[in-house]
């Protein structure tokens, strides 16, 4: 049997994973609230392995900090995702990662991952890692694709657009939650368009 690998990944409602410069929305884009932690942590505790790109893994370093004890973001959510087991798939880093349960793991990402399926004994999650998760997702090995939509739209001040350069895919719904009156979840499972 095969572990279940769910890209998760936020977006603004124009589809953009982040802000760049002239952005001031801070984490989130500032719209959590009590339902989407809840959700969120929720999600985190379930017995899972995290699966992150060289280039999101550096984010998350500098933005959490090394260590629970050195964390520069204080909540539960983030505390979680940094003692969760995790694989780094990167041709460029060097060990240590300076990350508590973090794995380096070199190599092409469709290979590393189709191993891990194969493998893990423990579903596998990736957050981000939007170039990573592409060439996933058109590998075939994205299972569920958990898309949590932001009340915002960041026309002038998004970047990283989540699914430019993505193959062509029919999505079927699997399961929808509004959090906080506002905020949109929703889990797909992809299918190559033909």
């Amino acid at each position: 049997m095969t572990a279940i690998y769910t890209w998760d990944v936020f977006s603004s409602l124009d589809g953009f994973g982040s802000y760049g410069e002239g952005g001031d929305w801070g984490g989130y884009w500032g719209k959590q609230g009590p339902e989407f932690l809840d959700r969120r942590i929720a999600q985190y505790r379930e017995e899972q392995r995290m699966v992150l790109g060289a280039n999101t893994f550096r984010e998350f370093l500098g933005h959490l900090g090394p260590s629970i004890e050195e964390a520069r973001v204080d909540d539960p959510v983030n505390r979680r995702m940094m003692t969760m087991p995790t694989t780094v798939v990167s041709t460029t880093m060097e060990d240590p990662l300076g990350w508590p349960d973090a794995t380096l793991v070199r190599g092409d990402a469709v290979d590393v991952v189709a191993r891990l399926k194969e493998e893990s004994p423990v579903p596998l999650r990736s957050h981000g890692s939007l170039s990573m998760n592409r060439a996933l997702l058109a590998a075939g090995l994205v299972d569920r694709v958990q898309l949590t939509i932001f009340p915002v739209l960041t026309g002038r001040t998004g970047e990283a657009p989540i699914f430019r350069g993505a193959a062509d895919f029919d999505l079927e719904l699997l399961g929808s939650r509004t959090l906080d009156g506002r905020t949109q979840e929703l889990v797909y499972r992809p299918t190559l368009h033909h």
